[in-house]
Order: structure tokens, then C-alpha cells, then sequence
């Protein structure tokens, strides 16, 4: 058995008048919000990603489909502690997290800690062992042009056997 194991996802949702902008389980004060089936938090969408990625547990698609009215609105954080459970129940943990969401606007940087903070509780660790950064696509492309925002992240598992020898 594999003791460590490392996940990527990515997720990008097209953006809209008028709707809620949620980012890392935060809600953001901007105008526009992504279009989706539930509420569209690309960060944790790419969290989820990447670890059901890392132990090849499919997708979020697989797991929470857009065609099932269960989740229609779903709070994204929801979708998120179901796939904590489902890696726990795989015997692992989450050692680190890091997180790069692209958009033009707004600017996250005074959302930061409050997604690291909501996302940490949610993964059971540390907010030391959560990262979350932010760039732009420098008006490039459909998020240079505010009509989309993207996520890309990384994760790293730990099996819990690795943990309990290393203490």
C-alpha cells in the first residue's frame, strides 16, 4: 500500500450578473458569481478534485452529478466534508493544500485567511497546511475578460499508518 499520495484538480465555472461569489467557502462581495448546479465555489470544487484524484476515487462528477437535484445549491463545503469522509475512510489524512485561483476581479487578498481558515476545519488541519493564492490572466483569455474564474490544486495524503509510525 501506497503511504503518500499526491491529487491535482482544477475547476473553472463561467461568471455572471447578479450572482453570489463563493471562494474557498467564502462568500465575496463582487457583483458577478459563477453559474452552476450548486454554488459553484470553484476552490473547493478543486479541492474535492484533488483528493478523490489522489486515491482514484473518480471525480466530483462522479460523486456529486449536476444532473441530481440532492444537488442543486448544495453549499459547496457540504460536497467538501463528504469527500473528507470518503478519504478517511480510505485511512488517510491531508498533509498540505495549495490552492491558485485565477480571476481579474475582485482582488481575494483580504479573503485569504478566511478561506484558509474555513477550509483547514473542514480538511481537520492545520491552517499552516493550507495555502491559497491568487493571480490574474492579465486580461487575457475569458477570465482576462471577467467572464470566467478558474482554480488549480495540488494535495498531498497521508495513510495514517505513515502518521501513527512516525509519532
Amino acid at each position: 500500500m501506497k503511504k503518500i499520495r499526491i491529487g491535482y484538480g482544477y475547476d473553472v465555472h463561467r461568471l455572471a450578473d447578479g450572482l453570489p461569489l463563493w471562494l474557498g467557502g467564502v462568500r465575496i462581495p463582487h457583483g458577478k458569481g459563477e453559474v452552476a448546479h450548486s454554488d459553484g465555489d470553484v476552490l473547493i470544487h478543486a479541492v474535492c478534485d484533488a483528493l478523490l484524484g489522489a486515491l482514484a476515487l473518480g471525480d466530483i462528477g462522479v460523486h456529486f452529478p449536476d444532473t441530481s437535484a440532492e444537488f442543486k445549491d448544495i453549499d459547496s463545503k457540504l460536497l467538501l466534508r463528504r469527500t473528507v469522509a470518503l478519504i478517511k475512510e480510505k485511512g488517510y489524512c491531508v498533509g498540505n493544500v495549495d490552492a491558485m485561483l485565477c480571476l481579474e476581479k475582485p482582488k481575494i487578498n483580504p479573503f485569504v485567511e478566511a478561506m484558509r481558515k474555513t477550509l483547514a476545519v473542514i480538511l481537520e488541519t492545520g491552517e499552516e497546511d493550507v495555502s491559497v493564492k491568487a493571480t490574474t490572466r492579465e486580461k487575457l483569455g475569458f477570465v482576462g475578460r471577467e467572464e470566467g474564474v478558474e482554480a488549480f490544486v495540488s494535495v498531498l495524503l497521508f495513510h495514517r499508518d505513515m502518521l501513527s509510525s512516525v509519532l
